[in-house]
């Protein structure tokens, strides 16, 4: 009689779960979120690409304490060339001007001709700051200046998830958005661009205070930055158009779109339009500027999209020569004896045939 059973599951050839792994990890976090605090109030909030690097690098080791060194020291080996990328990229936007007179009437004009019927003939920046600008401290400036710091750290702290999670996945992240910064770039060369309260302190426009950053008082902080960037050595006042504040934001929301529920998307499509209302407000950008980086995104994903479709075709159509000689079969040593080659059977042999036929 037969016997039917489930079928039984493989056996894990993974090490088991350390029974102390939870709390393990509670510790490391809890240690790294109070070095974390320490190093905000002494010394600033990670702008730059290099130091929040650090500290996301540091979370990933403490979120995975029990890994081996090896991981760690993978994802540094990993994330260096594009950190040094990202450092180069804020180096050189400070030369992007080379000295010239930046472009700032004709944004003037455009976010008039937009929304002048809205604004009294206003630049939505200069309408804002009348109507919610007041010398103390509100709490939509401690919204602002959070939202405004958190195009320092969202898209790294995203990466370094996907690092963890998906490498493939990493890899596609990693070349859109540097195809993104990369355009950014190369537009604020070629057509470098004035904020708002450059415009202002230059007599285009009525007075602008620039607030990004007004918010922190409510804490007692000094403001955002740290020792590598202080004094902006490495921003560029002129380098608005297209603003990329807003396009990470977006492309951070998008790249994870897909993939994530439909009753998630307003939340996740509010954080690009807080980023959008926290620049405008604050004096860093036009609305032109937001718009612009948008079409950016959108150019990113389209152009890096069809060349990878395009590699993976060329790739199908001409396979590399590893993998050509991954499928042959492996020489015949030189100096082992050749198999003998077969006999052909003697005719006048007899055959023997089985005894049931």
């Amino acid at each position: 009689m037969a016997v039917v059973t489930d079928p039984q599951p493989p056996a894990r050839t993974d090490p088991p779960a350390s029974p102390d792994g939870g709390r393990r990890r509670i510790v490391a976090m809890t240690v790294w979120a109070v070095a974390f605090v320490a190093a905000w109030l002494a010394i600033g909030l990670p702008t730059d690409p290099a130091y929040a690097f650090v500290w996301i690098w540091a979370a990933t080791i403490a979120w995975n304490s029990e890994r081996p060194w090896r991981s760690h020291l993978r994802f540094a080996r990993d994330w260096v060339p594009v950190v040094l990328l990202f450092v180069v990229y804020n180096l050189s936007r400070g030369f992007a001007d080379n000295g010239a007179t930046p472009h700032a009437m004709e944004l003037i004009v455009a976010d008039r001709f937009m929304f002048g019927w809205a604004t009294g003939g206003e630049v939505p920046t200069v309408w804002l700051q009348q109507h919610l600008y007041h010398p103390q401290v509100h709490w939509w400036d401690v919204a602002a200046s959070w939202v405004y710091f958190s195009h320092f750290v969202v898209a790294l702290a995203a990466a370094a998830v996907l690092w963890i999670r998906d490498r493939h996945r990493w890899a596609a992240y990693m070349r859109r958005w540097g195809f993104l910064c990369a355009a950014g770039l190369v537009t604020y060369f070629v057509y470098p661009a004035a904020p708002p309260w450059w415009a202002a302190q230059n007599g285009l426009l009525t007075e602008v205070a620039r607030i990004s950053t007004r918010g922190w008082k409510a804490f007692g902080m000094h403001g955002a930055g740290n020792v590598l960037n202080a004094g902006q050595i490495a921003s560029n006042p002129v380098a608005a158009m297209p603003s990329l504040h807003t396009a990470w934001a977006l492309f951070v929301v998008l790249f994870f779109l897909t993939a994530t529920r439909r009753r998630w998307w307003p939340l996740l499509l509010a954080y690009p339009l807080a980023m959008t209302f926290t620049l405008v407000y604050s004096g860093e950008h036009y609305v032109i500027d937001v718009l612009v980086g948008w079409a950016y995104v959108g150019m990113t994903f389209l152009v890096v999209g069809l060349a990878e479709r395009g590699w993976a075709a060329w790739r199908t159509r001409h396979p590399s020569a590893k993998s050509d000689q991954a499928k042959e079969p492996p020489p015949t040593p030189t100096n082992q004896p050749e198999p003998p080659t077969p006999r052909e059977p003697d005719p006048a042999t007899p055959t023997s045939v089985p005894a049931d036929h």
